[in-house]
């Protein structure tokens, strides 16, 4: 049985369109999650026009996933920051700080893309940032950074159903904790900016964190909980996140390059955070903490 999942923003999602996709495809019983905004039904089976409709329902700005129906409800969370937890790329904020803004931005979107090789295009765009004062970090996440809607709730509500919720990033420590700590994570993974009397060196201090750490990262976390891959539900938005996302027992693309999104069979394109509640099952009654 695959659960099909349907998810817009809150208000947008027309019952119309829910009932005719279900009559169409042969589905069981519509399930509201939440009126106007997220309805599922089951199939026995991908149907075959699954793709095409999709690509219709996008343009209506609707989330269209095929869930598998056993063990939804994941007990382990790995969430990227950039893009995915908040709403910008810390190191583009930075670099405009530096007066790189445009040059660096450039550069993070070849490599989310999968264009550049990522460890590589982090040390070309962290050494713009040599001498740039530390204390500008302090300012650039309180005046440019920003959470995207919907994170406090996905991570507690998954935490009071007794999951583990780690934020792992190829960003910089220096960010994660803090952004970590705000929207309620256990644990936060990310590389460490090297700094010396007050300034940026324009180094990452070693071992970098990209694809294979963020792999290792679900490894080892699922490993320590007693738990397996499957159990975990793992998000992201860049091709950084891919091996991740694949591992997972549900890798979802959120708001994602195009390549990653195309390459991920879980997407969120519209929908806010508490998307990845509704796509593991939970409705909204069932939602923790703020919005």
């Amino acid at each position: 049985m695959v659960i099909i999942s349907l998810i817009a923003a809150p208000g947008a999602l027309e019952r119309q369109v829910v009932e005719n996709l279900r009559g169409t495809w042969g589905g069981s019983e519509i399930v509201w999650l939440s009126d106007g905004e997220a309805a599922e039904f089951g199939v026995p089976g991908r149907p075959e026009t699954f793709d095409c409709v999709r690509a219709e329902l996008d343009l209506l700005r609707i989330d269209l996933n095929p869930v598998q129906q056993d063990h939804r409800r994941k007990r382990l969370l790995l969430a990227d920051m950039d893009s995915t937890m908040i709403a910008q790329e810390c190191i583009d904020e930075l670099a405009a700080e530096a007066g790189f803004g445009p040059q660096v931005a450039a550069i993070t979107a070849q490599a989310m893309n999968g264009e550049l090789d990522f460890e590589d295009a982090l040390k070309s765009r962290v050494a713009l940032l040599r001498d740039l004062p530390v204390s500008v970090i302090e300012r650039v996440l309180t005046t440019r950074i920003k959470d995207r809607p919907g994170g406090r709730a996905l991570v507690a509500t998954m935490k009071a159903h007794g999951a583990y919720c780690a934020l792992v990033s190829g960003g910089f420590t220096a960010f994660a904790s803090s952004v970590a700590d705000r929207i309620g994570f256990d644990e936060a993974r990310a590389n460490v900016l090297a700094e010396e009397e007050g300034r940026l060196t324009g180094e990452v201090i070693p071992p970098i964190l990209g694809r294979d750490a963020k792999v290792s990262a679900l490894t080892d976390l699922t490993e320590r909980l007693g738990l397996t891959p499957s159990d975990a539900i793992a998000i992201g938005d860049g091709a950084n996140d891919l091996g991740m996302l694949d591992l997972a027992g549900m890798g979802v693309a959120v708001h994602a390059k195009p390549a990653v999104a195309q390459a991920c069979d879980l997407r969120i394109s519209h929908g806010d955070l508490t998307a990845l509640l509704y796509l593991q099952g939970y409705a909204r009654s069932e939602f923790e903490g703020p919005a």
